[in-house]
């Protein structure tokens, strides 16, 4: 075996210290940017989330969309219902194996109460082309304040992988 010089390290030359200055200075931008970018991104994660169970959210979802359907629309041979929540309301959607449900009609301009929540697996909730990113796991209820600032069709798709038909989890929110 053989031993190391007794100097093993060498003086840093001038490109080496180059490197590590500015890897330094990034750390440190990075570092005030990140609770900047909290306050003034306007992008935070929910901050109110409650326990829930699988069947006391899916009841809710379902006593919503009783009260408040409007229509129906196909998503990927599924019709799902159409529900139009008065502004100001609590919008629900529930994401289950492979679908988002039910299809939410809002108004521009106007503030909603958007709860969201998993009945089975972790799901991932990626609203396009807005690029809002939220986890949704099973046994929490998820409360963002959402206000649409334009109007259109919305596309939700599950970001975290959920299995087999993962690929088949779109869902839609229609913005009037």
């Amino acid at each position: 075996m053989l031993a190391p010089e007794q100097n093993w390290w060498r003086p840093m030359g001038r490109l080496e210290k180059t490197w590590l200055t500015l890897a330094l200075v990034w750390c440190i931008f990075l570092t005030i940017m990140m609770p900047l970018w909290y306050y003034m991104g306007k992008q935070n994660v929910p901050t109110e989330t409650y326990r829930t169970t699988a069947q006391q959210f899916g009841a809710t979802v379902n006593e919503f969309v009783t009260k408040y359907q409007v229509g129906e629309e196909t998503i990927n041979g599924i019709t799902l219902p159409v529900v139009a929540p008065p502004p100001g309301s609590d919008a629900y959607i529930r994401a289950s194996a492979w679908q988002w449900y039910p299809i939410l009609q809002l108004e521009k301009g106007k503030e909603y109460r958007l709860h969201l929540s998993s009945m089975d697996y972790n799901h991932g909730f990626s609203l396009q082309p807005v690029n809002i990113n939220l986890q949704v796991l099973p046994g929490y209820d998820y409360v963002a304040t959402i206000t649409p600032t334009s109007s259109g069709d919305f596309t939700i798709v599950c970001n975290e992988y959920c299995f087999v038909g993962h690929h088949t989890m779109v869902g839609k929110i229609i913005v009037k």
